[in-house]
């Protein structure tokens, strides 16, 4: 069944269709989410809040088999209130003062100025995680949605408002960002490949 049949469903009265859609939908935008705010717990609770703006506001929808964008563009919002929220009451996490981690004022922790080559794999999912959290959002909500999500530029324009053309650049100054980063941590272009 698709998202429309779904969204059809739900609009004449079967409410759960909504589950159908969380179902599907809930890995997905938690994924996008983790890469945007860097904190696991942040990202569920993120996700949730997503998730009942979709249902309070279903009925909205104008084209259901628009719905996939119209779910971006609220965890878009989502994220980048709660981004704007961070940078207005900043924290530093007990985590960072009991383990005398040094913490920047987003809430994010500062990663050392070089890692080891023979790292895990999930050591390198964290460090790309800390490394997208270190790029400005405008380009790394772009990266995610290229790189993580495989969304087209026209869908990535669609959804955050943008030129394809702005997209493109965004997408560009984010990984070579990210590709100086990791050079500086001295993790290559395999390993990303591999993780990525």
């Amino acid at each position: 069944m698709t998202d429309a049949e779904l969204i059809r469903r739900f609009r004449d009265g079967e409410s759960h269709a909504f589950n159908g859609l969380a179902g599907r939908w809930h890995r997905r935008l938690y994924n996008f989410i983790l890469r945007q705010v860097g904190d696991r717990e942040e990202a569920h609770d993120l996700c949730q809040k997503v998730l009942i703006k979709a249902h309070r506001n279903l009925c909205r929808l104008r084209d259901p088999g628009k719905f996939s964008t119209w779910i971006y563009q609220i965890a878009v919002n989502t994220c980048r209130d709660e981004l704007r929220r961070r940078r207005r009451h900043p924290t530093i996490s007990l985590e960072s003062l009991e383990h005398g981690n040094e913490s920047r004022t987003d809430g994010t922790k500062r990663v050392p100025a070089r890692i080891d080559t023979g790292i895990h794999q999930c050591e390198l999912r964290d460090l790309l995680n800390r490394a997208l959290q270190s790029i400005p959002h405008e380009q790394r909500i772009v990266v995610v949605m290229k790189e993580y999500e495989q969304l087209k530029f026209t869908e990535i324009a669609a959804i955050l408002n943008l030129s394809v053309n702005t997209v493109k650049s965004r997408l560009y100054n984010g990984l070579n960002k990210l590709k100086k980063l990791l050079d500086q941590w001295n993790v290559n272009r395999e390993t990303i490949d591999y993780e990525m």
